[in-house]
């Protein structure tokens, strides 16, 4: 229906025109409902709106004063009784990431046939962004989450190194970026990842109740790498996004999908000289199956409880590990 860079070739169109104020062209006429690249001369703000009701309520005024992004609620003059939300890039130097983003939130709302269910799948990535493009002046990831950003790139290059594997489908499964309650989630299988490299590598921390419930999979897994991590041996955090980004390099829209979905596990390039002097060599892996007594704690096991969190000691789960060709002969639906 459209290529990756769809929404950068109508900027770049709009842009040629120099139209000046706000102007806007529809990104596709396949998609049911209205969806528009906007381009504003002479700011050059880029951006993407979506046609809605005016009987739909949105608050948008929690994105005032963004240093980033600009949010727009105005009449849509195409459309009777309709408005338009329109989401402005106020600086252009961060459109590539922006036009990856704008795309991928594309994708995840052409399926919807709800405008309701549309513009709230818009205003949660709205929030999400916010926090992005705040931390885009920090000072970049944590070593706690540089760690497990490497945990989970170093699985999904597993993935894609796979023969007959359709890279954006893979790509799909990688939930963890979006603070899903599994790391790799499928139709009917998920795995979730940890990387551990203390002196007690086989102990792993399991966040929340259903983490490591199986109830409504057909198969649940955990894929644990212990690293050693040094200041000048192994492979930085950079380095494996470049790997993966070579993987991609032929595959515009795998590339486009895999850069939004960095951006919104933290990663941004401009981040890479604070992780430059952090090594990760990978000193052990094991896959386990989910499964009849394996220890965890379940949902359904609990009486008022909530928010649990725990530790698992590996060295206790001998039984349940199984070899990387069962998982991935799982997986291979991808």
């Amino acid at each position: 229906m459209t290529n990756s860079n769809h929404i950068a070739e109508i900027w770049e169109a709009l842009e040629e025109e120099k139209s000046v104020g706000l102007v806007k062209r529809l990104y596709s006429s396949d998609v049911p409902f209205h969806i528009y690249g906007t381009f504003q001369y002479p700011e050059r703000y880029y951006g993407i709106a979506f046609t809605f009701s005016n009987d739909i309520r949105i608050d948008v005024s929690s994105f005032t004063n963004l240093r980033e992004l600009k949010v727009v609620l105005m009449n849509d003059t195409t459309f009777i009784n309709s408005r338009l939300l329109i989401i402005e890039l106020l600086h252009p130097n961060s459109r590539d990431i922006f036009a990856s983003l704008c795309e991928n939130l594309i994708q995840s709302v052409i399926c919807l046939n709800i405008e309701q269910k549309i513009i709230r799948t818009v205003v949660n990535q709205l929030e999400k962004w916010k926090t992005l493009f705040e931390k885009n002046n920090s000072a970049g990831l944590t070593p706690a989450e540089q760690q497990g950003l490497y945990g989970e790139l170093h699985f999904l290059q597993k993935i894609l190194s796979k023969p007959d594997i359709n890279p954006c489908n893979a790509l799909r499964t990688w939930v963890g970026v979006d603070k899903a309650m599994r790391d790799f989630q499928g139709s009917n299988w998920a795995v979730e990842v940890k990387t551990t490299s203390t002196n007690n590598p086989q102990k792993v921390t399991i966040n929340g109740e259903r983490q490591l419930d199986e109830t409504l999979l057909e198969n649940l897994f955990l894929y644990h790498s212990s690293v050693e991590v040094s200041n000048g041996n192994g492979q930085t955090l950079c380095q494996k996004v470049a790997v993966i980004r070579k993987i991609l390099e032929n595959d515009t829209p795998a590339l486009s999908l895999f850069n939004a979905k960095l951006f919104e596990s933290g990663y941004l390039d401009k981040h890479e000289p604070f992780y430059q002097d952090r090594f990760y060599q990978i000193r052990n892996e094991n896959y386990y199956k989910i499964e009849n007594d394996f220890p965890r704690i379940k949902e359904n096991e609990l009486r008022g409880v909530s928010e649990v969190k725990y530790s698992i000691i590996l060295a206790m789960c001998d039984e349940y590990l199984i070899s990387e060709n069962q998982i991935f002969n799982t997986l291979k639906e991808l």
